[in-house]
């Protein structure tokens, strides 16, 4: 809504906020806030934060064992975010959402690379070479044997396993 003045002179923009968009903007940062506190340690330090008093509630929340008290700490965390700029640590906390999507990604990616070569055979062993250049051909060869023999003999994958490992170790190498 805009209000003119009776004189043109500027024009003043009123915003208006529900009760209802705050309360989910409030909820919308105690989840990210709990999603910080189930973080591992490694993945934790990559998140900037700050306010010490903020990092110190996280830390704390992350002892608490008892469902109730674990809950009031969240809403604690979720009202020291709301005091301070979350921008930040929104990005930062993406940054690793996007990274595991990616390492979900590659892992895909290597099985159905893996039951291609199993279902084609040894010749398909120069697909993977040109496409993981440092792969040892003839290692490559012998695992994709191996896996396509146990399949035929309806015998535990160990070879299949093998192969993806090897797939994911080139992969790696890239």
């Amino acid at each position: 809504m805009k209000k003119k003045d009776n004189f043109d002179q500027e024009e003043e923009e009123i915003i208006y906020v529900s009760r209802s968009e705050m309360k989910r903007d409030m909820l919308e940062l105690q989840r990210l806030g709990e999603a910080i506190v189930k973080l591992s340690p490694g993945q934790f330090a990559t998140i900037p934060l700050d306010d010490e008093v903020l990092a110190e509630a996280i830390h704390t929340a992350r002892r608490i064992k008892h469902r109730e008290g674990l809950r009031r700490q969240m809403q604690f965390i979720g009202k020291l975010m709301r005091k301070i700029d979350t921008r930040n640590i929104s990005i930062a906390f993406q940054k690793l959402q996007d990274g595991r999507k990616e390492e979900a990604r590659k892992f895909h990616e290597l099985e159905l690379w893996r039951d291609h070569l199993i279902e084609t055979g040894p010749s398909a062993t120069e697909e993977v070479v040109t496409k993981y250049p440092k792969g040892d051909r003839q290692h490559i060869r012998q695992l994709i044997m191996q896996a396509v023999k146990e399949k035929n003999a309806n015998k535990p994958p160990a070879s299949a396993r093998k192969l993806f490992r090897y797939l994911k170790e080139i992969s790696l190498k890239i």
